[in-house]
């Protein structure tokens, strides 16, 4: 009985002690999950010349921290000939207009596929007229003249390593198969 409490008791100094390293190393840095699960949300902006996109969260506890991703299809607006081939395309068809339209890219970007389609991506700071600024990644993506736009927004912080998720989540079926049916 007595080697079982002292068993018992130094168990539990050993949580503590963990728990004190744990606590005294500062906050830590939340890792995604190896299959982010990504939940629809309903289009949160006003209806343009492109219509109505997708709109979809990955929580904290799934990617990290909170991320949404906006979707759009922009049929007949690419550059049939050259693609999403340098930045000042992406710049062009990137929906920064939906955040306030004031882009400043802050990183280099990086050519990009997804599927079938290339494209390119780039982290940007937004300022809207009301709002304070936003980090967002913009992808741009094409298929011969249509492209695809996804815009990644973060509450803080640099999406550029929510890159890869974002990359798997714009290759998953769901998201192929309403391509399908836009483009």
């Amino acid at each position: 009985m007595v080697a079982h409490g002292r068993i018992r008791s130094f168990a539990w100094l050993a949580f503590l002690g963990v728990l004190v390293a744990v606590l005294a190393s500062g906050p830590a840095t939340p890792v995604a999950s190896a299959s982010p699960l990504w939940a629809e949300l309903k289009w949160p902006f006003p209806i343009d010349q492109w219509g109505i996109g997708k709109a979809f969260r990955c929580g904290a506890k799934d990617c990290g921290r909170d991320v949404e991703v906006y979707l759009r299809a922009k049929v007949g607006f690419c550059n049939c000939a050259t693609g999403i081939a340098d930045y000042e395309e992406l710049d062009r068809i990137a929906d920064f207009d939906l955040f306030g339209d004031r882009a400043r890219a802050i990183a280099p970007g990086r050519a990009i596929s997804v599927r079938q389609m290339a494209g390119r991506s780039r982290v940007y700071a937004l300022a809207g007229p009301v709002s304070e600024e936003k980090t967002v990644l913009a992808i741009a993506l094409n298929n011969k003249c249509d492209a695809v736009v996804a815009t990644v927004v973060v509450d803080r912080g640099n999406p550029a390593d929510l890159e890869a998720a974002a990359l798997a989540f714009l290759d998953s079926d769901a998201v192929a198969q309403w391509l399908r049916s836009v483009l």
